[in-house]
C-alpha cells in the first residue's frame, strides 16, 4: 500500500507536532486530512472532506484516526455511498461527544452512529482516558464491529501519554494494511 493512501484523522484541534500521528506522518509519509477548522469541527464539513479525499485515492485507503476523528469515521461510514474505498481502520481513543461536558463544542458530533462499518476495524482505548470511559468504548468497538484492544492506563493516547512514536500502535497499523 503507498504510503499516501494511509489517512491520518486527527481529532478536535488537530493532533501537535510530538502525537504519534503527526511522528508516524514524517516518518512514513501517510497523508494528514486537513479539515477547514480544528477548532470548530463541523460533522457535515469533515466528512464532505474526507470523502473528497477518498475519492482522489488510487486505491482503498487504510484510516488512522484518533479521538473526535474515530466519531468521523462511524459517522462518515453511515452516510457514505463509498464504503469500498476503506480498507480497515485503526481507531484510537474514541471521544465521547454524548458527553454533558463536552456540550456546546462538539454540538454537531451528537448521537455517535452505532451502525457495523462495513471494512475490519481495531479500536484502541485507555482505563484512564478523561474523554471516554473503557466501557463506553468498549460499546463502541461492539457496536462498529471492531476488534477492542485494552491499551492499559494511557491516558487519551496521545503526545501527553509518553507513547512517542508508538511502535505498538504502527505495529496493529500493519495488521490492518496487510489483511
Amino acid at each position: 500500500m503507498k504510503p499516501a493512501n494511509v489517512l491520518i484523522l486527527p481529532g478536535w484541534e488537530g493532533s501537535g507536532e510530538k502525537h504519534w500521528q503527526s511522528l508516524w506522518e514524517r516518518r512514513h509519509g501517510y497523508r494528514r486530512v486537513e479539515q477547514h477548522d480544528w477548532m470548530h469541527p463541523l460533522r457535515g464539513d469533515w466528512i464532505a472532506r474526507l470523502e473528497d479525499v477518498l475519492l482522489g485515492c488510487d486505491e482503498p485507503a487504510v484510516l488512522v484516526a484518533h479521538s473526535l476523528g474515530c466519531i468521523l469515521v462511524a459517522a462518515w461510514a453511515s452516510v457514505s455511498r463509498n464504503p469500498q474505498r476503506v480498507k480497515g481502520a485503526l481507531l484510537v481513543a474514541p471521544a465521547d461527544t454524548e458527553r454533558e461536558e463536552v456540550g456546546g463544542a462538539l454540538r454537531g458530533w451528537s448521537p455517535i452512529p452505532l451502525d457495523t462499518l462495513p471494512f475490519p476495524a481495531a479500536l484502541v482505548a485507555s482505563h484512564d482516558d478523561p474523554h471516554c470511559g473503557i466501557e463506553r468504548a468498549r460499546l463502541l468497538a461492539t457496536a462498529w464491529g471492531s476488534r477492542f484492544i485494552d491499551h492499559g492506563d494511557s491516558g487519551h493516547i496521545n503526545a501527553e501519554s509518553g507513547l512517542g512514536s508508538w511502535p505498538e500502535g504502527h505495529l496493529l497499523l500493519q495488521d490492518l494494511i496487510n489483511d
